[in-house]
């Protein structure tokens, strides 16, 4: 049933994203992430034993506010749930995956450097789910990728089991993919008992201590890796990494704040 909801979810983003303004050319480098769009999505709320996790959204708010004291502004974050909206919830926070990609297209248009897409989420062989019914595949991903962020420098995150399935799909010199796990893999951490998926732990943990994404990348593969021999899990999910040529030139010189909660 996914498959085909994601097959329209496609044809609908086809016409959306049609309407909107050209394509971003590429643009001198910043050294700073303040004019980057990035936008962060907890695409599941369900944990893999049946019952409700918040091991999504809260990867889904600490990613957003470790985005924020790494240098990207914070009007220029955006965080999404696909959670059903419920009483008492922000309706600008919870909401459909037609919310999302319009939201992160305005944002595309609003600044002129580079892009983050950030979800984490279940897995499948087919794509990550987004949201009760939809699921995102890598050419969807493709689609929102090339039109809100062009040939500006991208960094995409795609935290869900067999998530290695996306770089394939949406590989191009001017971005860096980095997944939970191998195409081929399962990863861990998406119980009602986990405050975050073990790949966004180690993201979170790594942080603070990275100067950059590609350091960031390498230690929290290193990290993961880690966990899981401690917790003799197997087999092992290897994150995987993929760089593209322009992205490996500039990414280094783009340092993280890595800015204190409180400090200007």
């Amino acid at each position: 049933m996914r498959r085909n909801l994601a097959a329209t979810f496609v044809v609908l983003l086809v016409g959306l994203l049609a309407c909107s303004s050209p394509k971003a050319q590429p643009r001198a480098p910043q050294s700073d992430f303040s004019n980057w769009a990035a936008v962060v999505i907890a695409g599941d709320w369900r944990g893999h034993d049946g019952g409700e996790t918040e091991a999504f959204d809260n990867t889904r708010r600490d990613v957003a506010s470790a985005l924020e004291k790494a240098g990207f502004a914070p009007d220029h974050v955006l965080q999404y749930s696909l959670r059903p909206l419920r009483p008492g919830d922000d309706p600008k926070v919870y909401v459909t995956p037609h919310d999302v990609v319009m939201g992160f297209d305005a944002l595309g248009k609003k600044v002129t450097g580079g892009c983050l897409f950030y979800v984490s989420s279940h897995g499948s062989p087919d794509g990550a789910v987004f949201g009760p019914t939809a699921l995102l595949d890598p050419p969807t991903l493709k689609i929102i990728l090339d039109s809100v962020c062009g040939a500006r420098p991208t960094v995409v995150v795609v935290s869900a089991c067999f998530s290695g399935v996306f770089i394939p799909g949406i590989a191009a010199s001017n971005r860096m993919i980095m997944t939970a796990s191998r195409e081929d893999r399962s990863s861990f951490g998406c119980s009602d008992k986990d405050r975050y998926p073990y790949f966004d732990a180690c993201i979170l943990e790594s942080w603070p201590t990275s100067s950059d994404f590609l350091v960031l990348s390498k230690k929290a593969k290193a990290c993961v890796a880690k966990r899981e021999t401690e917790q003799h899990l197997e087999p092992a999910s290897e994150p995987q990494t993929y760089i593209g040529g322009q992205a490996k030139e500039l990414l280094p010189f783009m340092r993280f704040e890595n800015r204190t909660a409180g400090s200007p």
